[in-house]
């Protein structure tokens, strides 16, 4: 029986960014696309009957969120992630990169500070620059093998900082797929905690962990009531929704929520979707099932990228993420400056990947691979690049 993550599904013409700006970001409209975070797969099943339904009623007024929606999300994250959420504990809003965004302005004046850890997801930095507040950059550490830690003495010392007001967490990590310990996160909130810095927790990818690897755990599972914590989560990832928009922010403190509702409130956001809502409660409500399908393909899907570069892609070496569907190349083994890399990837092999330097400095010489596509894309994607390797010897 074919597993139906292994179906091809056509997304070009759909005015799908990772496949119909092909041209704009590559310079050609041929390349595989292995870039942008969303997964080739189709949704589940629920979301879409809940969207048909929904779109069966010929009238898409001014929609309010209805209490079903904010049951189904506080029981997702208590049976999957043991975290009790209260209802009044909820601020909706129209995506996490927008909370982003949103949380520079409510906790740090312009010119204050906001702690990024480099690599990380390209808005993390343009969140804090264009709200006219300063980057401050606590970078990741690897060692020879590739595995990532904080340098949790580096982030005592950013946080010390007089400036510094907020913390930006990637929790799993996006791009070099880590899911942080309970250790490291207890760390982190203790140097928050004696800096006074808001942490604001980014766990879009909390459910994008794999059967033989450790569990996410919630940040705001092993905080107290003096902590500063704004955890930002949405079904986007998890179902491959991320064009509805919609996501959460869970916020305990009511002076804090209302610090973000005032953000929102103005700029006149948000105004509810009614698709955005039909799928973000059905994801959450019905989608168990096919996310557990879905990991365990994608785990496969790791095992096969990670063995095929180490063992056949001289000068690239990779280690299987322990979240996300996000593979984090490094390529300096090729000995090519970013322009070159990205050139023979695009040029030579004909595939499109996430430039390592998006991520900041850090990200020099490597690329960013979505695994979140039929297995076929990527044996093709492995033996494009295997193939344009001896050209460039």
């Amino acid at each position: 029986m074919t597993n139906p993550f292994d179906q091809p599904i056509n997304r070009e013409h759909t005015c799908s960014v990772k496949y119909d700006v092909r041209k704009a970001v590559f310079g050609r409209d041929d390349v595989v696309p292995v870039w942008v975070a969303d997964m080739d797969f189709a949704a589940p099943e629920a979301v879409t009957r809940a969207l048909s339904e929904r779109a069966a009623h010929p009238v898409y007024g001014y929609t309010l969120f209805p209490e079903s929606l904010f049951q189904a999300m506080m029981d997702w994250f208590r049976e999957r992630h043991g975290w009790d959420i209260q209802r009044e504990w909820i601020l909706m809003a129209p995506g996490v990169v927008p909370s982003l965004h949103a949380a520079c302005m409510a906790y740090a004046a312009p010119g204050e500070g906001v702690i990024v850890q480099p690599p990380v997801y390209p808005p993390f930095f343009s969140a804090v620059r264009l709200s006219g507040r300063s980057v401050i950059e606590n970078p990741l550490v690897s060692d020879e093998t590739g595995h990532y830690r904080m340098d949790l003495e580096h982030l005592e010392v950013c946080a010390a900082r007089p400036e510094a007001k907020v913390l930006m967490l990637c929790s799993p990590h996006n791009p070099v797929g880590r899911v942080w310990s309970e250790q490291e996160l207890t760390a982190v909130l203790g140097i928050a905690r004696r800096h006074g810095l808001t942490v604001i927790s980014d766990e879009i990818h909390c459910d994008l962990t794999f059967p033989d690897g450790p569990r996410h755990r919630m940040l705001a599972t092993l905080a107290g009531p003096e902590d500063a914590l704004i955890t930002a989560v949405a079904p986007s990832k998890s179902f491959n929704i991320p064009g509805l928009g919609l996501s959460a922010l869970v916020i305990t403190d009511p002076e804090q929520r209302q610090a973000m509702a005032t953000v929102f409130d103005s700029m006149h956001l948000p105004q509810c979707n009614p698709f955005s809502i039909a799928g973000f409660e059905a994801g959450y409500r019905y989608g168990a099932s096919w996310m557990d399908s879905l990991m365990a393909y994608l785990q496969e899907n790791r095992d096969f990228v990670v063995d095929t570069v180490n063992a056949r892609l001289p000068g690239i070496r990779t280690r299987a993420p322990e979240g996300t569907y996000l593979v984090w190349l490094d390529c300096r083994g090729l000995h090519l400056d970013d322009a070159a890399l990205k050139h023979f990837f695009v040029q030579d092999a004909g595939v499109g990947m996430n430039p390592g330097q998006s991520f900041g400095e850090q990200g020099s010489g490597f690329m960013r691979l979505n695994i979140g596509c039929p297995r076929a894309v990527l044996a093709d994607v492995l033996q494009r690049i295997e193939s344009a390797l001896p050209a460039r010897r």
